[in-house]
């Protein structure tokens, strides 16, 4: 339905509602979240031109994304690149804040889940993992 370059913000907004986040670009551009967590497998960036029509739409929890994620990256970043996170936990024993995202998955029956770790101590990415949970 919706079409880079063609579509604008306010189409945008009457179709998928208020962004549940808003990324300012260095070059001055918004891009809106809408993330589908807990329950969905998707979260969509759509980055608006200086025109206030789209520019850019992306599903952002894949794999080429989960790649970029590395050790130190902060909590901002990681929003920035996938969303808002479906669950957080504090562990502040374990000095871990774990995020975690439901994310389509193999056999699709079953729920998977992309897993990052930061460190609470210095406040960025520890590890990430995957988790598998079948269903039934």
């Amino acid at each position: 339905e919706m079409k880079t370059g063609v579509t604008t913000q306010a189409e945008v907004r009457s179709r998928m509602g208020e962004p549940g986040f808003v990324h300012w670009n260095d070059d001055g551009t918004a891009t809106w979240e809408y993330a589908r967590q807990p329950s969905g497998t998707n979260c969509y960036m759509i980055t608006f031109g200086s025109n206030q029509v789209i520019s850019k739409i992306e599903q952002v929890l894949n794999d080429a994304n989960f790649g970029k994620v590395h050790e130190g990256m902060s909590k901002d970043d990681i929003r920035r690149l996938l969303g808002a996170p479906g669950t957080k936990q504090l562990f502040d024993n374990m000095r871990e804040e774990i995020w975690e995202w439901r994310i389509e998955g193999m056999p699709p029956m079953d729920e998977t889940y992309f897993i990052v770790q930061f460190d609470t101590g210095h406040g960025g990415v520890k590890k990430t993992s995957k988790r598998v949970q079948p269903k039934g």
